[in-house]
């Protein structure tokens, strides 16, 4: 059942892949796609990957914050954790990387596989919260071209539901941790008069759910975690400037930082293994509203996605192949959980 539904997942995520490439290739001219490129100045590619890797490496600081009421592990297992994890995540469908970010860490620090994965739940909290702030920033300071108006109202209405949206769930997430039982009995009253068996599946996994939260102890962790939740996403929005500048592109810090909310929204949406098509079609969408179009937009998009994509992969695999794993015994040991 688990791999059909993955399977599924697979299927539908190469069909939207597929149909944003065919939108983005359609009419392109890959000779003036080839002078993009020829143009290039690659001196900017190798602070680009450094700061990629910085960004994995904040991430993996973060997860130790994150772990500490579980256990003080250590950033030799973290860092080489996490860089498998997001190389699952390009090479395997419906982000299995998450399972095994926590499958290769738990076994390295002895943790239960599920009390790891609950704090990456709480990673993608963190992330949530981060970019809604870099949203609301952006929305409100960024300045599109003349011509653009429309186009800026309404990001700064697409901020405020955001926001709204995001409050919301913040506070759900509030009241299941404070009155547990209270918001249990809610979401079965509301649910109850759709289906029984969902209302009584939904607030069992809700249960579980919040019983493996576990956030960091004291002011100091959580300052930690928000420090480190802000240098996260500066070392990933920075290489997107750079790239920008190495196709003699000059924007403001600010315009970066619009691409990088475009992108994370893309990686939302079901796509094939490494978001290849959903992610370059974000991209240069987002390059649009700075009038840069075409060939120019897709070649600064295949580059921004191949250097957040591709680095990983090798460096990934190398921490697998140095921990003596495989995707293969990784995968078929979270299949076999997911049964049980």
């Amino acid at each position: 059942m688990f791999k059909e539904k993955l399977d599924k997942k697979l299927l539908v995520g190469l069909a939207i892949s597929a149909l944003c490439l065919l939108l983005l290739f359609r009419k392109i001219d890959f000779a003036k796609m080839a002078a993009a490129f020829a143009g290039m100045d690659y001196r900017y590619l190798a602070p680009a990957i450094i700061l990629t890797f910085v960004s994995y490496y904040f991430r993996a600081l973060r997860w130790k914050f994150l772990l500490e009421p579980i256990k003080n592990t250590r950033l030799s297992n973290l860092f080489p954790s996490t860089l498998i994890g997001y190389m699952a995540n390009n090479l395997l469908p419906a982000r299995l990387g998450e399972l095994v970010r926590a499958y290769v860490l738990g076994r390295k620090e002895g943790i239960d596989t599920s009390a790891v994965f609950a704090s990456l739940v709480v990673d993608r909290l963190c992330d949530g919260f981060t970019v809604l702030l870099v949203l609301v920033a952006t929305f409100f300071t960024i300045r599109l071209p003349a011509g653009k108006e429309g186009m800026q109202q309404a990001l700064v209405t697409g901020g405020y539901i955001t926001f709204i949206l995001y409050l919301g769930v913040l506070l759900f997430l509030a009241l299941l941790r404070k009155r547990t039982d209270w918001t249990l009995m809610l979401v079965a009253r509301l649910l109850a008069p759709f289906s029984a068996k969902a209302s009584e599946k939904a607030s069992s996994l809700l249960g579980s759910f919040i019983s493996g939260i576990r956030m960091p102890a004291g002011a100091a962790g959580m300052a930690a975690t928000a420090a480190t939740s802000f240098l996260i996403w500066g070392a990933a929005i920075w290489p997107i400037d750079l790239l920008l500048r190495a196709f003699g592109v000059e924007l403001p810090l600010t315009a970066s930082m619009f691409i990088m909310v475009f992108l994370v929204f893309a990686v939302m949406v079901p796509a094939s293994p490494g978001f290849v098509g959903t992610y370059h079609l974000a991209c240069v969408t987002a390059l649009s509203a700075f009038d840069i179009v075409g060939e120019r937009a897709l070649s600064i998009a295949i580059v921004i996605h191949a250097l957040g994509f591709l680095p990983v992969i090798p460096a990934g695999l190398f921490c697998l192949w140095r921990d003596k794993l495989s995707l293969k015994q990784i995968s078929e040991n979270n299949e076999s959980g997911a049964r049980t």
